[in-house]
């Protein structure tokens, strides 16, 4: 759980008023009359009143006082909703501002806001590695419609619901290689789990650890990256089988830690770029759609 500093929840009621009436700069955010912000505060669960008090006290007070009373899930709500990437489709560089905004204020309560396919999400600060962010990207891109939904899902849980979150990083893997499959007219494996999925790509894509084409100066540290990346693959199987959420959970379940999730989504991440980067090299004329 996340605690706010009184300056982060100024910087952030900052943002969703728009500022003082009085003051002549453009607002960073939205400017929100007394009545807008009653219904942006409404539309994030929390019912206020303005009333006869002026807009941004009346809205510092309302968000200290769920910080009193620890409501942390209302707050991650508002936060996201202050940057919802809908009220700036016009300006988007607006967007950037208040996320490095309320980011210059966040960091340094250990979360940070980030761009997760076509949303921002609170999460962890520094939980995102870049391998992660590029394959958000490229399957953005690509159209790639489940991957990014698996994506957003792992992300979004990896600190509330590990488990669930494994179970999103193992699916990643299974969509991209599915996707590949098919555009190359390939049948799908009789075993459609990572494993079997994984396997079926590896020969069309050069990516089997016995190939014999390698440079010869690289090909043993060649072939043992290729055999760790399925090493890895069956690892995340596993930990999904073992402690992922799509079986159900029993009584007494333990659930494991967040960054052995961060752990799963990172590797999935990383396995799923680079099929998508092989695919692209390999084949440049056929596009990629989601299946």
């Amino acid at each position: 759980m996340f605690r706010l500093s009184p300056q982060t929840i100024d910087a952030l009621a900052l943002i969703i008023s728009g500022g003082s009436a009085n003051d002549t700069s453009p607002p960073i955010g939205i400017y929100r009359s007394g009545p807008k912000i009653e219904s942006f505060m409404r539309a994030c669960g929390v019912d206020m009143s303005v009333g006869s008090n002026s807009r941004l006290p009346a809205l510092s007070k309302a968000l200290l006082d769920l910080h009193r009373r620890e409501e942390l899930q209302t707050l991650q709500t508002i936060i996201e909703h202050a940057a919802d990437p809908r009220d700036f489709a016009r300006e988007p560089e607006r967007l950037s501002q208040v996320i490095d905004h309320l980011n210059t204020y966040l960091r340094l309560d250990g979360v940070e806001l980030q761009h997760q396919g076509g949303r921002v999400r609170l999460v962890t600060a520094g939980t995102s590695a870049p391998i992660v962010s590029g394959l958000v990207a490229v399957a953005r891109t690509l159209d790639l419609d489940t991957v990014q939904r698996e994506l957003e899902r792992a992300l979004a849980n990896a600190e509330s619901d590990p488990e669930d979150a494994v179970t999103a990083a193992c699916s990643i893997v299974e969509s991209v290689c599915r996707s590949v499959l098919i555009e190359l007219g390939l049948p799908l494996p009789d075993k459609k789990d990572i494993q079997g999925l994984y396997r079926a790509v590896r020969a069309p894509l050069g990516l089997s650890p016995d190939r014999e084409d390698l440079p010869p100066e690289a090909a043993e540290d060649i072939k043992t990256i290729l055999g760790g990346l399925s090493t890895v693959v069956q690892g995340i199987g596993a930990l999904r089988t073992h402690v992922g959420d799509a079986h159900g959970r029993e009584k007494g379940f333990r659930r494991i830690d967040a960054r052995i999730a961060r752990l799963a989504i990172h590797a999935a991440g990383n396995i799923g770029l680079f099929v998508i980067d092989t695919w692209q090299q390999k084949f440049p004329t056929k596009a990629l759609h989601a299946h």
